[in-house]
């Protein structure tokens, strides 16, 4: 296995599996989306997430919508055994409801979906946010929040909020006010400043709870080399804690990137 971190009860390795590209959401272009969604059938998610646990990861990250936790369920027959850390899915009406049917499903952990968190700091209502971690405390799993905005955390840690996890965006893509957080509506000219990424470190590194740090690879645009995905990685593990984590949406249509992943963590880890 990987090298893995604690949180709560469990061991995570140091390298999670993200879900976006299972979900279509490339955050590059409505095209690569439907590239997304048709390379991954339910089938082809099941083999990825073998391949994940032969390469030594333990975890996965998704959203905990009707669509995923179907294929986990094919996953789970299949004799798949990574934990699952869940987002609210956040085209629901009612997401109390949304968070008790992730943590029947067998997350491990639910978070709240980040790009709501913004949207809501952005209109002054982010005291909303309360009551669904509570609904997730309720559920006896480990509780989120997620984010694109540093001085969300600074404003969570401040104030004390009972969560015992963050994710944490090293890109900004929520500066400013977005139209939608549902993933399906694709939000162009997303910008990618290397700057965000040390403005967001800097606050991971200062909170005490562990932090899962996602766009690492800024949605594949630091992915040209294997050079630049090296020092994406080098980077993240280098400004962040020991006691933190990173997730990264793979893609297995083209390369085994799985595999590359992994090989780049045991190198970096040691």
């Amino acid at each position: 296995m990987l090298p893995t971190i604690r949180l709560g009860d469990y061991d995570i390795t140091r390298l999670v599996i993200g879900g976006n590209p299972f979900s279509g959401g490339s955050h590059v272009s409505a095209e690569m989306d439907r590239a997304f969604v048709d390379y991954h059938t339910n089938a082809r998610i099941v083999a990825t997430l073998l391949e994940c646990e032969r390469q030594g990861l333990n975890t996965m990250q998704s959203r905990g919508d009707r669509h995923i936790m179907r294929a986990l369920r094919e996953y789970r027959l299949a004799g798949g055994t990574m934990q699952w850390i869940g987002q609210t899915a956040s085209e629901l009406s009612n997401l109390h409801a949304n968070i008790r049917d992730v943590a029947a499903a067998g997350a491990i952990a639910i978070y709240h979906h980040g790009s709501r968190t913004d949207a809501l700091w952005h209109d002054g209502r982010i005291h909303e946010v309360l009551p669904l971690l509570d609904t997730v405390r309720q559920c006896g799993v480990l509780v989120g929040l997620g984010t694109h905005l540093p001085e969300v955390v600074e404003y969570a840690e401040e104030r004390g909020w009972n969560v015992d996890f963050y994710l944490t965006c090293l890109y900004a893509l929520t500066r400013q006010r977005r139209g939608s957080p549902v993933i399906g509506e694709h939000q162009s000219g997303e910008v990618y400043e290397d700057a965000d990424r040390e403005a967001m470190c800097r606050v991971i590194r200062q909170t005490p709870r562990t932090c899962f740090a996602f766009k690492m690879l800024a949605a594949s645009r630091k992915c040209g080399s294997p050079e630049g995905v090296r020092e994406a990685f080098e980077y993240a593990f280098a400004n962040t804690k020991p006691t933190d984590a990173v997730i990264v949406g793979m893609c297995q249509d083209r390369a085994d990137q799985v595999a590359m992943n992994a090989g780049i963590v045991r190198e970096v880890l040691g």
